[in-house]
């Protein structure tokens, strides 16, 4: 039986109106989400460096300056500053702010230096045509970037300064690795002073390589990727430092196994160290290292951390002032993320956060490397909340509205830019002063949908076998009758580091969910355990056993539906992608009784197809834990299948390989049931542009057309 549901205070209505009289095309729904009907927002807001002027963009081609004491007015348009570049910029793309007086801006191939004050500007440095990854340093305005599997620097001079010449194409420098797991986003990390530049190099000699087809040409061609599959050989990583003024990189290996994971480089803010943590092959042990600039050399391990389920550093170390030889390192070791300082040597000072909630990031430090702001969840997990601790744990909470909030915080530390949104506010942008406490109202937005017939969405919570909280979301029709019976769509994802239901503006839903509800469908959704920003032991219960607690949770979520007196609890569908497709699949197959129809996209069928660092780290190797990857290799439970269920997968997809959904379909026809499969030819991991309306198509109409 389901437990007792839970009402939240915010459960109201959604995006209603007595002037609702326009119906959202399912076309408008999936196109314009974020861009007719994105909420007015101040984009690209930037604190003017040691000042208490900011700027933003109205258009993106105009720039707006103000104050804390003055109102915004326009400063610049794209135009202006083109005539003066000698630039074709579309838009002030990459705008960084260098001083006071000038920014940077860059079509990704040049980069742009403009003086406001003077407004006078230059091109300062151009990367190769064929150039990827670019990366600028701000102090020298030197900029690293990647050929093919190379990494080289060009300066203000022109000259191009040649670190790696690797001809073997299994050498790859510069470019992100360990496929972009550990919150991995890049290969390219600049000492403070710009005096060294650390990258990241994979050997991927020992990796598989695996067939992606291109159809474009005739014939077709086989274009090869590395993937290293769960239990297979895996890249071998270094660290390569490089020193412009001997003009040699010397390079860290792990100390443990060669395919061991380095991760989270940071520099010490003297450039004379780099922290790097190692994480063994298992990734349930961790060292973070201490190593010599200059030598690469090994010098100590600060610390280490091991857990019997996993470990997972995903932020690098964070030094909160330009002389600080004290860092912050966020860990989950008791449980949530928290704040932990640090010295150079390795010696904890003080655990500076006891949140029995989710950190999330270190945003910035403010006077003088005093205080750490950050952003945690706060009590409630669907809220996205900033805080600011000083260094004896004192933690006051900055972003005092419910919702979820993104913040930049002056560089003196007294001024406070606050953007949230939450259930029932669009967007809202604040100026708050040092303390949190709001100053002034900047721009509100208007419901861009105030005028569309969109119907009420509630969020509320179900408790778990185990007592867990969890939370739902459920979206109704404008004209919801409760004396109806109506069909139940379950969007799913209910995979790690996700969170499906956010109290921010719709709730994180996506417009075709009110669309499809629009077609008389309830639209819900449930954040099973093993999901995101919960803590450790919510997200940790489905080690070695993916699918089994999701789908237990997600089953109480469908007890709760069936208990409701206006749902057709013979109506049932289920949609999802990628670990969405996997859980769509598995309840479809091990589940066949509750769903009348199914379509997964992109999704896991077995999980000894899938990489070797996400697949090993919930699963271990499939030698270490056969039960585990028998009971939910989805391959075992063709023969179960009683609904209708549609596959669908990007033919060039590089995350979940199509190997996935073919092995499976062939199990179907090897036992000779019929089901429903679709390509999209040349679409990576999902479908982008203009043709997710033709997806989107795909994926209703045929639950609407099967589950009648």
């Amino acid at each position: 039986m389901f437990k007792k549901l839970i009402f939240i205070g915010f459960c109201l209505i959604s995006s209603i109106s007595i002037s609702q009289t326009k119906s959202l095309t399912l076309k408008d729904a999936v196109m314009n989400q974020y861009r007719a009907f994105v909420p007015d927002q101040m984009i690209f807001f930037k604190w003017i460096p040691e000042t208490e002027n900011y700027t933003y963009l109205k258009g993106y081609v105009t720039l707006m300056k103000g104050s804390v004491t003055e109102k915004p007015t326009q400063w610049f348009t794209i135009a202006e500053v083109n005539e003066i570049l000698g630039s074709k910029l579309n838009w002030f793309s990459g705008m960084e702010w260098k001083d006071s007086k000038t920014f940077w801006l860059t079509d990704g191939a040049n980069y742009y230096s403009f003086n406001t004050e003077l407004k006078t500007g230059k091109k300062i440095v151009s990367v190769p045509e064929n150039g990827e990854n670019a990366t600028i340093e701000p102090k020298t305005e030197k900029v690293a970037f990647t050929i093919e599997n190379n990494l080289s620097v060009t300066d203000t001079e022109g000259k191009t300064h040649v670190i790696t010449k690797n001809k073997d194409k299994n050498i790859v420098s510069g470019q992100t690795y360990a496929r972009s797991e550990f919150g991995i986003t890049n290969g390219i990390f600049w000492s403070p002073k710009g005096s060294y530049l650390a990258f990241a190099q994979k050997d991927e000699s020992e990796v598989h390589n695996y067939p992606l087809l291109d159809i474009n040409p005739t014939p077709g061609e086989l274009k090869s990727i590395k993937y290293p599959m769960t239990g297979q050989k895996s890249e071998k990583p270094k660290i390569g430092i490089y020193s412009f003024k001997t003009r040699k990189a010397v390079y860290i290996c792990p100390r443990g196994d060669a395919d061991f994971y380095l991760t989270n480089v940071s520099w010490s803010s003297d450039e004379s160290y780099l922290l790097i943590a190692e994480v063994n092959r298992d990734q349930n042990h961790m060292w973070l290292n201490k190593y010599d600039a200059k030598s690469g050399k090994f010098i100590k391990t600060l610390f280490e951390e091991t857990n019997d389920k996993w470990i997972e550093p995903e932020h690098p170390a964070f030094f909160p002032a330009d002389n600080s030889t004290d860092f912050v390192w966020i860990s989950e070791r008791d449980g949530f993320n928290n704040l932990y300082l640090y010295d150079i040597d390795g010696n904890l000072k003080t655990k500076l956060t006891n949140n029995k909630f989710v950190t999330k990031n270190i945003h910035s430090s403010t006077l003088n490397g005093q205080e750490i702001v950050f952003e945690a969840t706060g009590e409630n997990p669907t809220n996205s909340l900033f805080y600011a601790v000083d260094m004896n744990g004192k933690q006051r909470l900055l972003t005092t509205n419910e919702g979820t909030h993104s913040v930049w915080v002056s560089s003196n530390g007294k001024w406070i830019f606050d953007e949230y949104s939450n259930h029932d506010t669009p967007s809202k942008s604040l100026l708050l002063d040092g303390t949190g406490k709001e100053v002034q109202t900047l721009m509100t937005s208007e419901n861009k949908l105030a005028d569309y017939k969109i119907g009420k969405t509630e969020i509320s919570s179900l408790t778990a076998n185990d007592g867990t909280k969890l939370y739902t979301r459920l979206i109704k029709p404008s004209d919801f009758d409760a004396s109806k019976k109506y069909p139940v769509l379950v969007y799913v994802y209910g995979g790690p580091h996700a969170q499906m239901i956010t109290n921010s503006w719709l709730d994180g839903s996506s417009l075709w969910m009110h669309w499809m509800a629009e077609q008389g469908y309830l639209i819900y959704t449930l954040d099973n355990r093993g999901s995101g920003e919960r803590g450790f032991a919510f997200e940790s219960g489905i080690h070695r056993r993916l699918g089994d607690l999701e789908m237990e949770d997600q089953l109480t979520g469908v007890e709760y539906l069936k208990s409701l007196p206006y749902v057709d609890g013979n109506r049932l569908a289920v949609h999802g992608w990628s670990f969405g497709g996997f859980m769509t699949t598995s309840l479809l197959l091990r589940h066949p009784d509750v769903f009348q129809v199914g379509v997964a996209g992109g999704p896991v069928t077995d999980w000894k197809y899938y990489e070797a660092m996400y697949g090993e780290r919930y699963m271990d190797r499939p030698e270490q834990n056969p039960e585990g990857y028998k009971k939910s290799s989805l391959l075992n439970y063709a023969d179960k299948l009683k609904g209708d269920l549609l596959l669908i997968h990007g033919t060039v997809d590089d995350v979940v390989v199509m190997q996935h959904n073919l092995a499976l379909v062939k199990k179907f026809v090897d036992n000779g049931i019929q089901m429903d499969f679709f390509p999209y030819p040349m679409h990576k991991h999902n479908v982008g542009g203009k043709d997710r309306v033709h997806l989107m198509e795909k994926v209703l109409n045929y639950v609407i057309e099967k589950n009648k």
